[in-house]
């Protein structure tokens, strides 16, 4: 059954086509912080990451091309280990078409600082689900490329993304035995094993209703009725506060969200009643404490 059911039958797309590849990846390596290095290594890093993506399936699930999940991963590699160990950093986002308009919704926008793996030319890049790689440059990929479905399948249907979120899990579970950084909880509350045990704590199931609610109840409506979806928006907002109030643990995972989606709100609220705008900044100044400077632009256009 295609994984989104509901709106492939909005968008009236037909079954022929369809293909089993999930994802439309781009992934770039850049190293321009190495020196002396033969920078071919990079070049064929880049492209051997690409094809790994477009070649691995990661559901069982059916895609027309124009379904596929629009994502990107950036290399930014700054220090050559050894002659076939990097380290560096990788910023990933995530893309959602919005229903019946041109609009492209960001829903995930983050930078892992904790990048460090082998990788030989030539070598086969191959992900298994049942072992963990010790050279931990494809577990980092599946677990983002996972933890992106789970966001996605989110936003279509209630807690639509948990087996995603399972596998990128169970990725974490693997790598307890790795000696590289962002895998285990002590090293920190922003790294990938928080990242995911946010997400499916129990604690903090609001923060995926919310993503639901505010996809597909809140952008998906805009067209036909933009006060309705931008109320449902701001609903979603205040609910994403208390989700904060519950736990400090949980402040990554929203951090990471609000990353993504701080440029949108501006822009969704900008023209908003005052009153609105007043309930929003009330709520964004506990649940995206960071940002407030920029919401500001808000209040420019306060009616």
């Amino acid at each position: 059954m295609p994984r989104r059911l509901i709106y492939i039958l909005l968008m009236l797309l037909s079954v022929q086509g369809l293909t089993a590849q999930e994802i439309q990846c781009s992934l770039s390596v850049s190293a321009s912080a190495i020196q002396g290095t033969n920078k071919a290594v990079f070049d064929n890093m880049q492209q051997a990451l690409n094809e790994f993506l477009r070649s691995q399936i990661w559901t069982n699930d059916k895609f027309a091309p124009s379904e596929r999940i629009e994502c990107n991963f950036s290399f930014n590699i700054t220090e050559q280990v050894s002659s076939n160990e990097f380290k560096g950093s990788l910023s990933i986002q995530l893309r959602r078409p919005v229903f019946n308009s041109a609009y492209i919704s960001t829903t995930l926008n983050l930078r892992d600082n904790d990048i460090q793996f082998k990788y030989d030319e030539g070598q086969s890049l191959v992900y298994s689900a049942t072992s963990y790689d010790s050279n931990n440059l494809v577990p980092i990929l599946a677990f983002y490329v996972y933890f992106m479905l789970g966001m996605d399948y989110d936003t279509f249907s209630p807690n639509g993304g948990t087996a995603y979120f399972r596998q990128a899990e169970t990725i974490v579970t693997q790598a307890q035995s790795s000696t590289y950084k962002g895998w285990k909880s002590f090293e920190g509350v922003q790294n990938r094993y928080w990242l995911v045990n946010n997400v499916l704590d129990d604690n903090h199931r609001a923060f995926r209703t919310e993503l639901y609610n505010w996809h597909r109840k809140g952008l998906d409506q805009m067209v036909e009725n933009v006060e309705l979806g931008r109320s449902v928006i701001l609903s979603s907002i205040e609910k994403l506060k208390d989700v904060k109030r519950s736990s400090a643990r949980n402040a990554y995972l929203l951090g990471v969200y609000f990353t993504a989606k701080c440029d949108e709100i501006i822009n969704l609220f900008s023209e908003a009643p005052k009153l609105e705008q007043d309930k929003l900044m009330e709520a964004l100044q506990v649940a995206d404490p960071g940002n407030l400077t920029k919401y500001k632009k808000i209040s420019e256009n306060k009616r």
